[in-house]
């Protein structure tokens, strides 16, 4: 049987232009800022528990305060729309090998975005459902996913919008249909020829009251039934992450009998605890007139500026923590022992892993 993810459902729908109405997609590459032990979301202030991989503008930091005019901060971009300096996070994916050491997996660009160092492919679509997308105000914020989650929990909402898509070598399944037995909401159990993509969908239905919440996800909602519910009525852009993790590079390391060697950054050798971080810092009415007007499919949005990915490529920042992330490592950076659940992760007490960073 043929499987077609809701969220590429969605996607595909999207980028038809139908007599009624054309429907608003934004497809585009975001190259690695830096990995990097800092949430300001989660931590704001202090480093956090466990490693991240960051795009987006260069005035990312250790806390980044709503009132912040991020476009103001900042002076480059890793993504390819140039008036886009918001800030797009997920943990980072690591190979245990045999003898007990973890190596950082490396990340490659998807198809039809170009040679990116890395990073993120974004999604911006309107709504399902149709009607007027408002784009996020300034200083607004959400996570998806939880850290700590180590089994399918189906009553969450969220659990149909985390996804993986294990890759054929020539990426010939990387579009809306899966092929057989190639998409999991956990981590596979074989090797990918073609590496493993992450695929995490937010919300876009919004309380249009909150900017965050303590959670940073109560104050929004996904649709039903392709509506907002009454008390999340403002639709939003749906945005969604791609992330293609090169696990091929490590097939041949993987014994043969033994389980999953892939871990993420917090402990997770099951997949269920992917999560993902987004921090509005669009400038100026740049989004909404996106959203009005753009309906291409990845390709050109007249109204944003834009930059080659090679330019894009060149924004960076120096990772600040004083704590090696690659190379062969003892342990995960941070203090996060591999902790296959069921039970929820718990956090390691006195852990004496470094704070400091420059």
């Amino acid at each position: 049987m043929t499987v077609m993810h809701g969220r590429w459902l969605k996607i595909v729908a999207a980028a038809v232009v139908s007599a009624v109405q054309a429907n608003a997609l934004l497809r585009f590459a975001c190259s690695q800022l830096v990995v990097e032990r800092f949430d300001p979301l989660v931590t704001p202030g202090i480093v956090s528990p466990h490693l991240h991989q960051i795009v987006g503008g260069n005035a990312f930091n250790i806390s980044m305060e709503p009132s912040l005019d991020l476009p103001a901060l900042s002076s480059c971009t890793t993504c390819t729309f140039t008036e886009d300096f918001s800030n797009y996070w997920t943990a980072v994916l690591y190979f245990k090998h045999a003898n007990g050491t973890f190596e950082r997996v490396p990340q490659i660009p998807e198809q039809l975005v170009g040679p990116a160092n890395g990073g993120i492919t974004v999604y911006y679509s309107q709504a399902p459902g149709g009607g007027k997308t408002t784009a996020f105000p300034k200083g607004f914020r959400m996570i998806v996913g939880d850290p700590m989650v180590r089994q399918l929990n189906t009553s969450n909402p969220e659990t149909t919008h985390l996804n993986y898509r294990c890759l054929a070598k020539d990426d010939s399944n990387g579009g809306p249909v899966a092929a057989p037995n190639t998409d999991s909401r956990s981590l596979f159990d074989k090797a990918c020829v073609g590496g493993v993509r992450s695929e995490l969908t937010f919300p876009s239905c919004w309380d249009g009251v909150n900017l965050d919440m303590p959670d940073h996800k109560s104050h929004m909602k996904y649709t039903v039934n392709n509506k907002c519910p009454s008390t999340h009525p403002v639709a939003v852009p749906a945005v969604f992450f791609e992330i293609v993790w090169d696990t091929a590079k490590f097939t041949p390391l993987w014994q043969a009998g033994t389980p999953n060697p892939f871990v993420w950054s917090m402990g997770d050798p099951t997949g269920y605890g992917q999560h993902a971080d987004y921090v509005f810092g669009w400038k100026g009415d740049a989004l909404q007139r996106a959203m009005d007007t753009c309906t291409s499919y990845g390709g050109p949005c007249p109204t944003l500026k834009t930059q080659t990915i090679e330019e894009a490529n060149k924004c960076m920042q120096r990772s600040r923590v004083r704590e090696p992330i690659d190379g062969a490592l003892a342990a995960l950076p941070g203090c996060n022992p591999v902790q296959a659940g069921p039970a929820q992760a718990t956090p390691v007490p006195q852990c004496n892993a470094t704070t400091e960073y420059d």
